[in-house]
């Protein structure tokens, strides 16, 4: 559902789209994974999530609604709102049929959060891609269009979905379609980590603690020029209920390569306090 992004420059950046996530990287090589089986069918949904620092300050609020079309599209769409201005809309349609299959993208990210202000669309029925990029300081608007052949397993803005549907304990690697600025596949392994306590009102439960590793290749030759080598804090991590019915629970990394770790989590809506539980509180 979110994306990472980067500046290497002017015109050079990339972006991935996770959840809630992906990763701005460059590939080495060659994916070769494969594309994910349905488990648990999508449906219907309705939710509410808050992006906080680490110290635990609200920096956002997202809302994520979803629907399902003919021949068993669904269409899922996550919007942050950031207290600075900034925006993230992203926007995936996908296909279920015994495999998760991504049919169409759209992400928008602008405002001061997002040094590069980007349109990208993506379609796999016309094979066509557009990339809207402003940065640097004069914010002229750059375009790149053509078009390109999407593997069955390419999987942006779709990741925390799939984290749902692996077998317990099992590891996976699928494949990212980049932007630097022409598309290029990548490969993310998403790995398992082992099994957390997490809190349910009084009660607890447990979570599995995946981490996300990109062949990051050329990125991390690029930042080890520049800076040696990438920030100790660089990671991403996501923990899914380990339920017989798996749930998102939290994730935690940047929304920029180089930037501040942040993490997103769900919230539920509540009744504001009526004047009987006034009364109630006062006895």
């Amino acid at each position: 559902m979110l994306s990472l992004k980067i500046s290497v420059g002017h015109r050079e950046f990339c972006t991935i789209f996770a959840m809630i996530i992906a990763i701005a990287v460059l590939a080495d090589s060659p994916a070769d994974a494969t594309p994910v089986s349905v488990r648990f069918s999508e449906g219907v949904s309705h939710g509410y999530l808050l992006v906080r620092s680490l110290a635990g300050e609200t920096i956002g609020r997202g809302e994520l609604t979803q629907v399902v079309k003919e021949e068993d599209l669904v269409e899922s769409h996550l919007v942050f709102r950031f207290k600075d201005g900034s925006l993230h809309d992203e926007r995936v349609a996908f296909s279920q049929k015994g495999v998760f299959t991504l049919i169409r993208y759209h992400l928008i990210q602008q405002g001061p959060s997002f040094p590069e202000q980007i349109d990208v669309v993506i379609d796999r029925g016309t094979g066509k891609y557009t990339v809207r990029s402003q940065s640097g300081e004069d914010r002229k608007e750059e375009v790149l269009a053509g078009r390109v052949d999407l593997p069955a397993d390419v999987y942006n803005g779709m990741i925390v979905m799939l984290l749902k549907n692996l077998p317990q304990n099992a590891n996976e690697t699928v494949n990212i379609l980049a932007f630097s600025p022409a598309p290029e596949v990548i490969q993310l392994q998403l790995l398992a980590k082992g099994e957390q306590t997490v809190q349910i009102g009084e009660g607890s439960g447990k979570a599995m603690q995946y981490a996300f590793k990109p062949e990051i290749g050329k990125i991390r030759q690029f930042f080890g020029k520049i800076f040696g080598k990438l920030p100790a804090h660089f990671h991403y991590k996501c923990w899914i209920m380990v339920d017989d019915v798996p749930a998102f629970v939290e994730y935690e990394g940047p929304l920029q390569l180089m930037g501040p770790i942040v993490r997103i989590e769900v919230v539920n809506p509540r009744l504001s306090a009526r004047p009987e539980d006034k009364k109630l509180s006062a006895n």
